[in-house]
């Protein structure tokens, strides 16, 4: 059947169908970037961290530095980099532990390789989709890091959280504007081969274990 005897055929369907504009046609109260409503917006948020196999654990904001060197001890890290713009007292409480803290100051990726874990903070948690987004600010160094040593320890505040992802993308657009990179982590690194046999740490770290405070 020819082209013109196609689109003839469908224009003859057509010929009864009110000409409208579909998007108009039904009234939607919703505009984009605001919140989706839920009971429990950091609640939806560390079970669909924990549907990844990521660790979880919430606590108020005084206890994240010992948070952080119990979760880093407990994945038996023995070196951990730490951004520039990360928290003294995390800092402190890393140093503390025993831990040998490595600084960025551009390690090629086979110095960055050798090193245990990495802390970072973030810009915006997603709830319903337990999505972490970076901006890479200060307390997030560069991508590299949350990239390359196997254990990553992301510390979450609930005030970060939102409920979906266009509230998240409202939150990060000023960053992106900036022209400064986003990496959106859902869960440890994950893939699966042909027969669906999952295996961890390929593109990414085998570990993510989120400290949420209160």
């Amino acid at each position: 059947m020819s082209r013109d005897a196609i689109l003839g055929r469908i224009r003859t369907a057509l010929a009864d169908v009110p000409r409208s504009t579909p998007e108009a046609d039904v009234e939607i109260a919703w505009r984009y970037g605001r919140p989706t409503e839920m009971p429990d917006v950091v609640g939806r948020f560390a079970e669909r961290v924990e549907d990844y196999r990521a660790v979880v654990e919430r606590c108020p904001a005084a206890q994240v530095p010992s948070r952080v060197a119990s979760a880093l001890a407990a994945h038996r890290t023995q070196t951990v980099v730490l951004p520039d713009g990360l928290d003294p007292a995390w800092r402190a409480a890393v140093e503390e532990a025993g831990l040998r803290t490595v600084r960025d100051d551009g390690l090629p990726s086979t110095t960055l390789d050798a090193v245990d874990a990495v802390v970072t903070g973030c810009v915006v948690g997603v709830a319903e989709t337990g999505t972490i987004m970076l901006d890479h600010g200060p307390d997030q160094g560069r991508r590299a890091l949350s990239l390359v040593p196997d254990v990553h320890v992301c510390v979450v505040r609930t005030d970060q959280v939102v409920s979906d992802v266009p509230e998240a993308m409202a939150r990060l657009a000023p960053s992106l504007r900036a022209g400064r990179p986003a990496t959106w982590i859902s869960g440890p690194s994950a893939t699966s081969d042909i027969e669906l046999s999952r295996v961890e740490g390929v593109h990414g770290p085998r570990t993510l274990h989120v400290i949420i405070a209160e």
